[in-house]
């Protein structure tokens, strides 16, 4: 295993393994510092960007962060990694390769032809070379466009998860909070609950109720309770009206253990929901869920640092074609990501790693109640990813999820975004805005549509 140092004035900083040289080159990372594993100084972290940029990309296919014998994660990426499509960056360090992604060459198509070449330490070490308008900057030339009942990803467009928790999973209760979504034009990606409590019956309850709204005004959408894989698997067995399978995962093996899954459950899960045959133009049926910090709080991180974990957990999401895939980024509190600095940051990473990987990533721009962070620091985020060419954001009512009890954005939120950018929604759920008279004759939904005969019919049947 190799050793890497870096001369800077008077000092001689020594790298003892190349997952070394990826933590300390990392920003500053709460994670990372409560890990032991992050540079003790700026001067440090200076020293192993200096490295990395140096570095051979060929480099990370011949040293393993985590063994390839004792991580299935590991032996995914190395076995699913394509020569062919890496030839292209196959002679760049991680410097050349940075500057080679900010160049006009690197357009949507070759970046699509480069994605299965590309494996997550190298994704991620390019990363820790990019300022924060770099990843928006390449992240709006990756295109990833995913089908289920909706095209979600094409260009110019910005779709939206509806988001409708409830603290007792109460179906009038959810049902309210999915109207006043759908009024704001939210749920083109899908309309995915969190459920409070996760068992079989509860999950089918909740998947008819969705099921009978959108049969019943033909909205073209798709639904999805987030409850375990196992739980959705045995509500297919039971005949419930499942459109997406959910799951959070994580990058290593173990950390997956700790979520109760492994490759060959989310092979299972796949091949169930396939079945099924629910998708009208597509089918993608799987829906994961990531963040930073999730494998350092299962203590199954190995030593790597957060943002390299989580990118190999993009890899994992890649192997299922995804419908949908998102970060939540400042969810799991400021022992991960301290303060709105590094939430930024880390949503911005997130999005550029998953997307240079091809992977379909969205991401609720969050923050728990306890981070340093607020309100505007979120308008600042969603901007960003906005322009970045995020496939989705998630949206809850009021910006305050009642049952996770974190803060979000909220279905305006989306709705101010789509203006100001003039990213309308999915295309076949626009059509369904525009068929129902919501849209404006500049194709713009008005705050409150309230003479829609569809929003009528739907008040209606609110108030029965």
């Amino acid at each position: 295993m190799a050793v890497y140092w870096r001369d800077l004035g008077r000092q001689r900083h020594r790298f003892d393994d190349l997952k070394t040289v990826m933590a300390c080159a990392s920003p500053r990372r709460s994670g990372d510092e409560l890990a032991g594993i992050a540079a003790d100084s700026d001067e440090r972290r200076v020293a192993a960007r200096m490295v990395l940029a140096d570095l051979p990309l060929k480099a990370f296919l011949s040293e393993a962060l985590i063994p390839y014998e004792t991580d299935e994660v590991t032996r995914l990426i190395v076995d699913r990694h394509d020569a062919n499509a890496f030839r292209p960056v196959a002679h760049m360090t991680v410097g050349q390769f940075r500057d080679w992604l900010l160049s006009y060459e690197a357009d949507t198509a070759a970046l699509t032809a480069l994605a299965p070449g590309l494996t997550p330490e190298m994704v991620a070490a390019v990363s820790k070379l990019m300022r924060n308008i770099d990843l928006v900057a390449v992240a709006a030339k990756c295109c990833v466009v995913t089908r289920f009942r909706t095209t979600v990803g094409l260009p110019g467009r910005l779709s939206s998860r509806l988001q409708p928790n409830h603290p007792t999973d109460d179906p009038a209760g959810i049902a309210a909070s999915t109207l006043d979504g759908l009024l704001y034009g939210v749920g083109d990606a899908v309309i995915g609950i969190n459920p409070a409590t996760d068992n079989v019956p509860a999950c089918i309850t909740l998947l008819e109720m969705l099921d009978a709204v959108r049969t019943r005004f033909d909205i073209p959408v798709q639904s999805c309770v987030l409850a375990h894989v196992t739980t959705s698997i045995q509500a297919i067995e039971r005949g419930a009206p499942l459109d997406l399978v959910f799951q959070s995962i994580a990058g290593t093996e173990k950390a997956n253990r700790g979520f109760g899954v492994s490759l060959s459950l989310l092979a299972e899960a796949q091949e169930a929901a396939k079945s099924l045959k629910r998708g009208t133009i597509g089918d993608n049926v799987m829906y994961f869920e990531t963040g930073q910090g999730a494998a350092l709080s299962a203590d199954a991180h190995f030593g790597v640092d957060q943002q390299t974990v989580e990118t190999r957990a993009y890899a994992v999401a890649r192997a299922f074609d995804p419908f949908l895939v998102n970060t939540v980024v400042g969810f799991i509190g400021p022992e991960y990501l301290y303060d709105a600095k590094q939430i930024t940051r880390a949503g911005l990473e997130d999005h550029f790693c998953a997307k240079l990987m091809g992977v379909p990533m969205g991401c609720d721009v969050c923050y728990t109640n306890h981070a340093e962070a607020d309100q505007d620091d979120m308008d600042v985020l969603m901007t960003m990813l906005a322009t970045a060419g995020v496939n989705f954001i998630i949206a809850v009512p009021g910006a305050d999820d009642v049952m996770l009890n974190y803060q979000s954005l909220s279905y305006h939120d989306v709705l101010g975004l789509r203006h100001l950018l003039k990213r309308p929604p999915a295309p076949e759920f626009e059509a369904w805005l525009d068929k129902a008279g919501w849209l404006d004759p500049q194709r713009r939904l008005p705050p409150w549509p309230d003479q829609s005969p569809v929003v009528q019919a739907l008040l209606g049947g609110a108030a029965a």
